[in-house]
């Protein structure tokens, strides 16, 4: 039995416990929050790396990063792609069949006939393409994302699948004019030692050269199949990434930690090899092609005659060649991004992307 001289002091002291309690059990209360909040898209709180500006710059620096140390991959991808065009040429009326060489092959044919520093050989245009595409994707994914939430939590596969392709196909049409430049650079060391005349020397000179050829709208060559490829690309990229993350983190318990970045990168650049590669060839064929003297292409009349020369002379199974160093790529490409990307997020004291 408590007294009634006791109430007054008892009562007074049940606030105290509690408010003792709701402090003491606010680390774990927030830890709650914070792993649930960790599973969801975004934080909930807004911080200032979420701003459009800063979301911008990190996805340029971390993309930067990314193609400096991926860029070799790259570089073999397309001088394999490329290696197979005119899969039968005529000579004398006869038909010869090229001699196709393997990733390793044409890497270590690079370093030993043009130099190992080639292997970097446009990676300046490259990076310039960077401070576009990677800027705007990551941007644009960002605000559909978070338009087609409404404010929910939830974000559906189309969802997520129709931001990814809206995002790349828009990031790829803007970065166009470098992706064309970076093209040229990197097929000149091949063309030297065929003993053919350059047609560039720098990124400077192969803007002017195709401003001079087409016009401006000829920065834009290829435009399409690049678009096209960049949409299917970054389906399997952003969106991949975005729901094998979340799928993980739901399933597993796991924090937004390394390893759930990884596995969700290598899952991405899988992805998005296995959908962007046969748009990858034609877009490479289509931009590395001869011009006439109006911009013309000489071999193809688009990129739907490209597909259509590229199967009936090589082969169905010619829409992949490539395939093993445009993955070898992708996968640790994604996860240098996406590592770059969330750690200096991180850092800068932002919740999980």
């Amino acid at each position: 039995m408590v007294s009634l001289s006791d109430s007054p002091e008892t009562n007074s002291e049940k606030p105290v416990p509690e408010v003792g309690s709701s402090s003491s059990s606010s680390t774990p209360t927030e830890t709650m929050q914070q792993t649930t909040t960790r599973t969801e898209m975004r934080p909930v709180k807004y911080h200032y790396a979420d701003s459009f500006w800063c979301t911008y710059l990190i996805s340029v620096f971390a993309a930067s990063i990314a193609e400096t140390v991926t860029y070799p991959l790259d570089l073999t991808k397309t001088r394999l792609q490329i290696q197979g065009e005119g899969a039968a040429v005529s000579a004398g009326g006869a038909i010869k069949k090229l001699k196709y060489r393997g990733m390793l092959a044409t890497a270590s044919g690079i370093v030993r006939e043009e130099g190992a520093l080639k292997l970097w050989q446009g990676v300046t245009p490259a990076l310039y393409r960077h401070i576009v595409y990677s800027g705007v994707r990551i941007v644009t994914y960002d605000g559909l994302r978070k338009k087609l939430r409404n404010g929910n939590n939830d974000f559906v596969l189309w969802q997520s699948a129709l931001a990814g392709v809206g995002a790349g196909g828009l990031a790829q049409w803007l970065a166009s004019p470098a992706d064309l430049v970076k093209v040229h650079i990197q097929m000149e060391g091949k063309r030297r030692l065929m003993g053919m005349e350059p047609r560039v020397h720098s990124a400077a000179h192969a803007f002017r050269e195709i401003v001079s050829r087409g016009g401006i709208l000829g920065l834009w060559k290829g435009s399409v199949p690049n678009v096209q490829r960049a949409a299917l690309v970054n389906l399997g990229d952003l969106t991949t990434y975005d729901t094998v993350k979340r799928f993980v983190m739901k399933k597993t318990g796991l924090p937004d930690c390394h390893l759930v970045h990884i596995i969700s990168s290598i899952c991405a650049g899988l992805v998005a090899a296995t959908m962007g590669t046969p748009a990858d060839v034609v877009k490479t064929r289509i931009m590395n092609q001869p011009t006439d003297l109006n911009g013309k292409g000489l071999l193809y009349k688009g990129s739907l005659d490209c597909l259509q020369q590229t199967i009936g002379k090589e082969g169905f199974y010619a829409l992949y060649k490539g395939f093993l160093p445009v993955w070898i790529r992708m996968a640790p490409w994604s996860l240098t991004f996406w590592l770059s990307f969330e750690q200096i997020r991180s850092s800068l004291g932002a919740g999980g992307y």
